[in-house]
């Protein structure tokens, strides 16, 4: 299944997350390596929030990762939340369709 985190930024992120940007990347690029998280990056222009695509069998995965992210824990994000999503069509969907 897929699920998407969904950041909610503070005003200022693009200047702040600077100092806590690399043990975030180290961060994700241990989920990526275990599986887990397949895309993520931030909205561009406003640079307001980020969106990170995950892999898993239940949210709980993205719970985690955003519990024990950088950018969480040092307050660059205000609000974040789970939502699961279900893909039918490209080649990591989870639920294929067969698009004529």
């Amino acid at each position: 299944m897929h699920y998407l985190l969904i950041y909610e930024v503070v005003k200022d992120y693009a200047t702040l997350r600077v100092q806590y940007r690399e043990a975030h990347l180290a961060y994700a690029k241990k989920a990526i390596e275990r599986g887990e998280l397949l895309l993520g990056g931030a909205f561009a222009n406003p640079v307001d929030g980020a969106v990170l695509l995950f892999n898993a069998n239940s949210p709980k995965v993205a719970e985690t990762f955003a519990m024990n992210d950088s950018y969480v824990v040092n307050g660059l994000v205000i609000k974040w939340n789970v939502r699961e999503w279900t893909t039918v069509v490209g080649p990591w969907a989870t639920e294929p369709v067969n698009v004529k």
